[in-house]
């Protein structure tokens, strides 16, 4: 029986989009029992909160190292190693650099090889041109390197063709899918009247465009903001802009919700609004469409593939565009969630394992 190794590390929901395909992923790729899976998650409660229960095919291997880090490097290879296996999923870019053996890698996004300098860091200037010195190199080699490189849209396959052509044969696109909570919650009922909150689920980097929406609140005097996410360095500097634009009555950070909280929230609201300038999918705009929540979106290529006609869209760059758009949503809210809920149908977990699964074979047959 092949021995397939996946590293955990960065599985569950407060990993945020990362952390949700790897969880998605293992939860249903253990089901090939045709596999002896080793796991690899930094701690036994992360490893009980993503897969709870024990299997006979699955081993769990706990590493409590740092990803991103140093350490990370000189001390996974020799554990990898140990597991003598067949195949290692490394669902990130931060693949061993001195792991030997064959290896297939997730690419998310190459967001930081387009958005880079001091204005997308809280680091001193010296430690992160060090930092992002690693980062280029690391997803360099794992380009070089692995045996198949997944990515979860044509977008971000022609963003690695672009800087790396030489890769293109070993690309699959493996779209991400809708997890079943928010599949079931498009049966309950929603609030009739909704409250008029805005909602933005996701992190505080810049890139993110959250300022924008919050420019745009003075101009839609009967609204509110609702901030889902896990803090970060970065949510102080947004505290402060908040601040300065007098705007922190009609803001709320509502911090990390789980699944069943966000979903009570999304009935109830108006609009999710997807600000972003990069994106490598955009999940949480389909989870808001199973649940019959609009979506506002800005006008990038990759929400254009993602979403297609289920979204409103905006220039990312117009505070006007934006307020003219939620302005003038009303008539077309009730389009807009049919629209979302046939759009979610074209997209499965179950596939996407189903795909990564079948390149494994393919790999270790060749």
């Amino acid at each position: 029986m092949k021995r397939i190794g996946v590293d955990c590390r960065l599985a569950g929901t407060k990993h945020a989009g990362i952390g949700r395909y790897i969880e998605n992923f293992i939860r249903r790729a253990v089901k090939e029992k045709t596999f002896q899976w080793v796991l690899f998650f930094h701690d036994q409660p992360q490893a009980q909160a993503v897969l709870p229960g024990k299997l006979p095919h699955v081993k769990r291997v706990y590493i409590p190292v740092k990803h991103y880090s140093l350490k990370e490097q000189w001390t996974l290879p020799r554990v990898f190693l140990k597991e003598k296996l067949d195949l290692l999923h490394i669902p990130h870019f931060n693949i061993p650099l001195f792991y030997p053996k064959k290896i297939v890698v997730t690419i998310h996004d190459l967001l930081w090889h387009e958005q880079r300098g001091v204005t997308v860091t809280t680091l001193p200037t010296w430690q992160y041109w060090f930092k992002y010195l690693g980062y280029r190199l690391t997803v360099s080699q794992a380009l070089k390197r692995a045996q198949r490189v997944f990515v979860p849209t044509q977008t971000v396959k022609n963003i690695v063709k672009k800087y790396r052509p030489r890769v293109l044969s070993k690309i699959v696109v493996t779209p991400e899918g809708v997890a079943q909570e928010y599949l079931l919650a498009a049966r309950q009922k929603t609030a009739p009247q909704p409250a008029k909150q805005l909602v933005y689920t996701g992190s505080f980097y810049p890139h993110k465009n959250v300022r924008l929406v919050i420019q745009a609140l003075p101009f839609l005097p009967n609204f509110k903001l609702i901030l889902v996410g896990a803090r970060n360095a970065f949510q102080k500097d947004l505290e402060m802009y908040i601040q300065h634009h007098q705007l922190e009555k009609r803001i709320e950070f509502a911090g990390f919700l789980n699944d069943k909280e966000l979903i009570k929230l999304y009935q109830r609201s108006y609009a999710l609004v997807v600000p972003s300038l990069s994106e490598g999918f955009g999940l949480p705009g389909l989870e808001a469409m199973a649940v019959g929540l609009p979506v506002v979106a800005s006008d990038i290529a990759v929400f254009r593939e993602v979403y297609g006609s289920a979204a409103a869209y905006f220039n990312p760059r117009s505070v006007s565009e934006l307020v003219e758009i939620l302005h003038t949503l009303e008539p077309s809210r009730s389009i807009l969630i049919a629209a979302g809920r046939q759009r979610v149908q074209q997209f499965s977990w179950d596939t996407m394992v189903q795909q990564t699964v079948n390149q494994y074979r393919a790999v270790l047959s060749a």
